[in-house]
């Protein structure tokens, strides 16, 4: 059982992502990005996905666990042609200072920078991401929440072979602190637990959204995800928006420009 393979099939779908990355900066700003910093970027799949999308296309993968970047070169970017290869870098570095400078595009996704659970550090980040941006670059996030996100609970979600595990095992109501993990099982029964751990703290999208304003982004807004009516659930269309539905459980992002 390979955690980073599980997790790349269970939990990401960067096809979806870049597409909305694409097509937003193209509808802000008039022309197409082509600079782009995966922050937190773990096996850097997003990265590669932007790196085949358009031969001028180029990326930057930062991320501070230096053994999951190896993963990542050694099953991402090993499936690049060597004129893609030459167009993305893996830098083992702290995000808060990286260096990685004149982007058209940051990417904090999969709530990651969720481990930042103090303000004055998570304005910290949201300034360095603001100073590495070209003039009319774009910052994008995601976020989640919802009246279950607080909950302690443990979900599961059958995929090709194998079952993905969410448990959010603890929350503390005081500091909005929260430990969750990721567990998968084959559908032969063998397990690996605790295969991924985070402790973090689940901001609030006022919080988030204000504290981005504070660093120094002119704007700060939010792109909701549509219903599909048939089913009920998420259409996949993400769209700006003022107001929300008290769902349960939701995903959207956070598009901030400089």
């Amino acid at each position: 059982m390979d955690k980073h393979f599980l997790y790349q099939n269970a939990v990401q779908c960067v096809e979806a992502e870049i597409d909305f990355v694409e097509v937003t900066f193209q509808s802000l700003k008039s022309r197409p990005a082509r600079r782009l910093r995966e922050d937190f970027c773990g096996t850097a799949q997003s990265a590669c996905e932007w790196i085949r999308r358009h031969a001028e296309n180029i990326a930057w993968g930062v991320d501070l666990d230096a053994e999951v970047l190896l993963w990542g070169e050694n099953n991402n970017l090993v499936e690049l042609t060597q004129q893609q290869y030459n167009r993305i870098e893996l830098i083992n570095r702290n995000v808060l200072d990286c260096g990685i400078v004149n982007m058209d595009v940051v990417l904090a996704m999969n709530f990651s920078y969720f481990i930042f659970m103090e303000r004055d550090l998570m304005i910290q980040y949201f300034k360095s991401v603001k100073d590495s941006l070209t003039a009319d670059g774009v910052f994008f996030l995601d976020a989640f929440g919802g009246y279950e996100a607080a909950k302690e609970v443990k979900e599961e979600r059958a995929c090709d072979g194998f079952t993905y595990i969410w448990e959010q095992a603890s929350f503390n109501p005081i500091n909005s602190q929260m430990q969750c993990y990721i567990h998968f099982k084959t559908d032969e029964g063998v397990k690996m637990n605790r295969a991924f751990s985070y402790y973090w703290r689940l901001w609030t999208l006022p919080e988030i959204t204000e504290m981005l304003l504070i660093a120094g982004f002119a704007t700060a807004e939010i792109y909701w995800e549509g219903t599909d009516n048939e089913t009920g659930e998420g259409d996949g269309v993400f769209t700006q928006s003022k107001i929300g539905t008290a769902d349960a459980s939701w995903v959207c992002y956070i598009v901030a420009e400089k």
